[in-house]
């Protein structure tokens, strides 16, 4: 078995982007609450997704490695050392098959991300990434994202091509210099212009935000349009929140009109399947949210509007 990562995968175009199984080495270092564990007993205490019985077949065939070296099933961890877990990778497809190149400068690059593929390797997904797809298929590395947008959001996305660039365009955002500009279609008629100041608090477990307590927040939003049923809203958040937008939508009564996560429904306490109340794939339809728009001293980039707008 040949351990490396391959640089280039092997996607498969059908039905979605799909990327054939690789084997990948994850690599953690000891801590301290790890000290005086067996190597089996660490890795069925602290990665449950898997059953003992695989961790001490992984150990004993080489598949789990402490400093690059096998090791017994009974080998006891110290703090700092490495620890290797080659896996056979399989990572979930995606709907898009290409990622839409809008300009191409020596310092940077503007794409329109389609909704579904996250930006950068993170969770389940390493190479079906804007930037996994931008480096196999259009030997466009390195790359350093300015911005990041939900796996489900589509539109603008700002790449730097180089460290420097990068860190130009961070010292901007941070000196509140950037405006940054998205639309949404939500549900109800949205007032003529409404601005939501409400703190914003991510649960990373329950993979949501909510407005209580949390890091404050801003949101200016100004609608574009409405057919008495929904509205297009021009979204312009001043701070850069985790969902914000999503959150603060809900917040004003009027969430995403297809946004599972942030949709209010009444929860009947005699009924098995509330409050779980989104159905199973749903968390693959694009969300009617689409980043149109990023400007600053001297620049400004744009993405095309989406059909639904």
């Amino acid at each position: 078995i040949v351990w490396q990562t391959p640089a280039n995968p092997d996607y498969i175009l059908c039905n979605g982007r799909h990327v054939r199984p690789y084997y990948f080495e994850f690599i953690s270092h000891a801590k301290n609450r790890w000290a005086g564990k067996t190597i089996v007993d660490l890795f069925t205490d602290e990665f449950k997704g898997r059953p003992r019985d695989y961790y001490v077949s992984a150990v004993k065939s080489g598949r789990i490695q402490v400093d690059g070296q096998i090791v017994p099933v009974s080998y006891i961890v110290q703090p700092s050392q490495k620890i290797s877990h080659f896996l056979h990778r399989h990572e979930p497809p995606v709907m898009a098959l290409d990622v839409l190149i809008l300009q191409k400068e020596p310092d940077v690059l503007t794409v329109c991300k389609p909704a579904s593929v996250p930006v950068h390797p993170c969770g389940q997904y390493r190479k079906n990434t804007v930037v996994g797809i931008l480096q196999a298929e259009h030997d466009l590395a390195p790359l350093f994202p300015v911005h990041r947008l939900d796996r489900l959001v589509s539109g603008l996305l700002i790449l730097a091509r180089n460290a420097t660039k990068a860190d130009h365009f961070r010292q901007q955002i941070e000196a509140g210099e950037v405006r940054k500009e998205y639309i949404a279609k939500v549900i109800g008629v949205f007032p003529e212009e409404e601005v939501v100041n409400a703190n914003v608090n991510y649960n990373a477990r329950e993979g949501r935000s909510s407005v209580e307590k949390g890091k404050t927040a801003c949101t200016k939003f100004t609608r574009i349009s409405t057919n008495g049923t929904h509205s297009v809203v021009l979204c312009e958040p001043i701070t850069g929140r985790t969902h914000q937008i999503r959150v603060h939508l809900q917040y004003t009564g009027h969430p995403i009109a297809n946004d599972m996560l942030y949709l209010s429904f009444s929860i009947d306490p005699m009924c098995t399947n509330c409050p779980n109340l989104g159905p199973k794939g749903y968390d693959e339809e694009a969300l009617w949210l689409h980043c149109i728009r990023y400007s600053g001293p001297g620049w400004s980039y744009e993405c095309p509007y989406p059909d639904w707008a």
